[in-house]
């Protein structure tokens, strides 16, 4: 597993596109989370709060039914089961300690689906510090319990209101509060994308999915799995999981994206598959933009995979082949919604539920009865709404 390079590059992708403003701070982020990463006594309270207050380690499910029907082992890894139902809090309360540690004593966050939201909200009550969290108004319809959620546990929900009133829009507002409020406020990035050394910072807080996968797969199976595969938006839950297969060749990884209302349209987040290299939110790395270098609006049924861009390790990954992208559209995520939720009695959020609906027919193009790990990055409860009336729709 590689570490971003000097001037927070890999390869070619991420560095650090930002107003003066803010590099100041984000040197002291990185000067203090380098000091962190040899520090026990910080890693230590992290673990301690990862076990008591996260619920981990968190399972690695066989799921006998679906297996069954797909003629291939499948292994769940639980995320949906660590506390507030997501991956998020992994990042949310290790960027939390990381600001404490800086003397930070006002968050603010953006979210999409809610997930980051509702874990940084949850990091904040329990640590004591101010929150504050932005999110688009389309989202903001999309997602309404996790509203709820973040006013109950003390936050401040901003609506959004410009551009495509989505993730991306909330991000731009986000990174406005942090420019004018630097010298108080720290600004805890949900995924793996953003200036250096964010997408260095997420991944390795995200990485105990998959020190954790890696382990008990070896300790249920005795080998590493055929193939690793997650959803990727902007892309933190898979650079969690694909970080501990990174290294071992023969383990394929598969990243599925949105396309949203199929490739062919305007209406998709396929940033990997139909995007380009350009400068989005600091980092460099695949976007969706017009001839003249503006990012264009993206569409996903899941409010956690519609963002315009990726990962820059993500992109490093792709462009040297190491792991592999595919997309899923709007029909193909309900379809693998209700998959798992009839055959193993789980309801999957909507961005982990497009890459179980890739699956469905990806599985016949491989060999039978391979070992294929998969993230089961969030719950679905967020968006039972959302999927009612677009089967009752149908």
């Amino acid at each position: 597993m590689e570490k971003p390079d000097k001037n927070g590059r890999f390869g070619k992708y991420g560095g650090r596109f930002v107003p003066e403003t803010l590099t100041s701070s984000l040197e002291e982020i990185e000067l203090e989370f380098n000091k962190i990463l040899k520090d026990k006594t910080f890693w230590e309270e992290l673990t301690n709060l990862q076990n008591d207050f996260i619920g981990r380690p968190t399972p690695l499910y066989y799921a006998k039914n679906l297996s069954l029907q797909i003629s291939q082992n499948l292994w769940i890894k639980r995320e949906d089961l660590a506390h507030t139902g997501a991956h998020k809090i992994n990042n949310a309360i290790g960027q939390a300690l990381l600001a404490k540690r800086i003397g930070k004593k006002r968050i603010i966050a953006e979210t999409g689906a809610g997930q980051h939201g509702v874990a940084t909200a949850t990091a904040c009550a329990m640590l004591n510090l101010e929150c504050i969290v932005y999110m688009g108004s389309e989202d903001i319809k999309r997602q309404a319990p996790n509203i709820y959620r973040m006013e109950m546990l003390g936050a401040k929900v901003i609506p959004v209101t410009s551009g495509s009133k989505t993730l991306k829009d909330a991000v731009n507002e986000a990174i406005r509060d942090w420019v004018t409020n630097v010298e108080t406020t720290y600004y805890i990035i949900g995924s793996a994308v953003g200036p250096h050394p964010y997408p260095y910072i997420v991944r390795e807080f995200q990485s105990v999915i998959g020190i954790e996968s890696r382990k008990q797969i070896l300790e249920k199976t005795g080998s590493l799995p055929d193939y690793v595969i997650a959803c990727v938006g902007g892309g933190s839950n898979a650079i969690g999981i694909f970080s501990g297969f990174i290294d071992d060749e023969k383990v394929s990884l598969i990243g599925v994206e949105a396309s949203g209302k199929g490739l062919n349209t305007d209406k998709h987040a396929a940033t990997l598959t139909k995007g380009s290299i350009g400068v989005l939110h600091g980092s460099m790395s695949y976007v969706l933009q017009d001839d003249y270098g503006q990012i264009l609006e993206a569409h996903s049924i899941s409010a956690g995979l519609d963002y315009p861009g990726v990962g820059p390790e993500h992109s490093y990954l792709k462009d040297i082949e190491r792991a592999k992208y595919y997309s899923a559209s709007d029909d193909t995520a309900l379809k693998g919604f209700k998959l798992l939720s009839v055959t193993e009695g789980i309801i999957p959020a909507l961005e982990p539920a497009h890459a179980l609906g890739f699956l469905i027919d990806w599985c016949k193009e491989i060999p039978k009865n391979q070992n294929i790990l998969f993230l089961l990055s969030g719950r679905g409860d967020k968006d039972m709404e959302i999927v009612s009336k677009k089967m009752d729709s149908n």
